[in-house]
């Protein structure tokens, strides 16, 4: 199993509490996904308004990832952690609220297309919950920015691959959670609550497990440098540059890379929303699944993903580089979404397989990649305008996925393929550009 190695980075500090914040933080995310739809039904809304509420929180996230992100950078990751954490954490009693209230309509319309849109106090209730959770919801940028800091050269690809798959498990595991509570006298109530509990837990590791890291001081030896331009931590010159420390939009922007990085942060994401929001429809309407064999499909796919990231990357990790499986990872992902566009059963399935395989080797190897851009002080705010970016698209994804559905049906997987294949090309561009680099670093020593 990936977690049967010591979980001690570099710096003396242990992985484990940041795995079990992260694994946490999708089990109560999770717990609470497969039921939303129907929660939006039973006050009052429609297809339209779940979509909108979906769009929400990483509408709200596009905002606060990059100032809680920076923040860290200046007050250091445990802090703002714990507020991102807080934040949940409240955004899930005032979810709880909505079952208390009465189904006040607050506005309706008429429309040819969807018919009539019903928005009651319970739904605004629910739009507030998820704003605040978005806004406060910079913890994966901020985890990301917190691992980059204790992870060395060496164990830099397996411990994001570690992240990963702890997040993966907690996607599988809560689910199955709330399919058991679901099962309950007090059905949804009871897994809200749950959700809540959930976030208590997850605020108390942070706070009694989880070592405050700072970003380390910059240093200005011509010695200190050389050696850091070894192990590609950062490259420049022997003098003390003035935007070391800088965690300005347009100084980030300035580091190499760093453009092209963000933007692969944003294609990734939308092609990943594309599937997201078409693939459940498709499984319905087209191939006439039920709903335990959308869950098997799910469950497939994010069950070979945690075994790539575990146990497999660990081994991929010593003999290859993050660009190099990067491309390789975008490669059979291209495949895996050509695949889907076929109605064969075998096919799908072995897209799903494929799936875990592409996304299980390319996202932490990205992330990877993300973490080497500029200085420790400037990974935070780094990270969280990717993270954005991401939710940019998750936003574009999200209310265009299902319309895009309708025009092509599964030719949606050939435009998920496509934004894959182009992120392949780039992916090579950066190979060059990265061994370029290191080859630079090395002759300056």
């Amino acid at each position: 199993m990936f977690l049967s190695r010591p979980f001690v980075s570099f710096t003396g500090s242990s992985i484990f509490p940041l795995l079990l914040v992260n694994f946490i933080g999708a089990l109560g995310y999770s717990i609470i996904l497969p039921f939303l739809v129907f929660l939006v039904q039973d006050f009052g809304g429609n297809a339209i308004l779940y979509g909108f509420l979906g769009a929400v929180y990483p509408a709200f996230q596009l905002v606060g990832a990059p100032w809680l992100g920076r923040w860290s950078d200046k007050v250091g990751r445990k802090k703002v952690l714990l507020i991102s954490q807080a934040g949940t954490l409240l955004s899930w009693l005032i979810f709880l609220l909505a079952f208390l209230l009465p189904e006040t309509r607050i506005f309706a319309l008429t429309t040819n297309a969807y018919g009539p849109i019903l928005f009651t106090l319970p739904l605004l209730i629910l739009v507030v919950a998820r704003a605040l959770d978005g806004l406060t919801g910079g913890n994966i940028s901020v985890a990301n920015a917190y691992l980059s800091d204790i992870s060395s050269e060496k164990d830099r690809k397996v411990n994001f691959g570690k992240m990963s798959a702890a997040m993966n498990l907690g996607f599988i595991i809560g689910p199955v959670i709330a399919g058991l509570l679901a099962a309950q006298a007090s059905g949804y109530w009871l897994i809200v609550a749950t959700a809540a509990l959930i976030s208590l837990l997850c605020l108390f590791i942070i706070y009694f497990l989880l070592p405050d890291i700072k970003a380390q001081p910059e240093v200005s030896t011509c010695m200190e440098e050389k050696i850091k331009k070894v192990y590609t931590i950062e490259h420049k010159d022997c003098y003390q540059q003035p935007e070391a420390s800088n965690t300005s939009m347009q100084a980030l922007f300035r580091l190499k890379n760093a453009p092209l990085m963000i933007l692969l942060y944003f294609m990734i994401f939308l092609g990943f929303n594309f599937f997201y929001a078409a693939f459940p429809v498709y499984a319905s309407s087209t191939l006439s699944w039920s709903s335990a064999q959308l869950g098997l499909f799910f469950t497939l796919l994010s069950g070979v993903m945690i075994l790539v990231q575990g146990p497999l990357l660990s081994r991929l990790a010593k003999r290859f580089k993050e660009e190099q499986l990067f491309m390789v990872g975008n490669l059979i992902l291209v495949i895996t979404f050509a695949c889907m566009a076929v109605q064969n059963l075998a096919l799908i399935y072995l897209a799903a397989v494929l799936f875990g395989v592409g996304n299980g080797i390319m996202w932490p190897s990205y992330l990877s990649m993300l973490s080497k851009l500029g200085t420790r002080r400037q990974q935070g705010s780094i990270q969280g305008i990717a993270s954005s970016s991401g939710s940019l698209a998750s936003i574009i994804g999200l209310l265009v996925g299902g319309f895009v559905f309708s025009l092509l049906s599964e030719g949606v997987f050939l435009l998920s393929a496509l934004l894959l294949f182009i992120i392949f090309l780039i992916s090579i561009q950066l190979l060059f550009s990265f061994q370029k680099d290191q080859k630079v670093a090395v002759e300056h020593i």
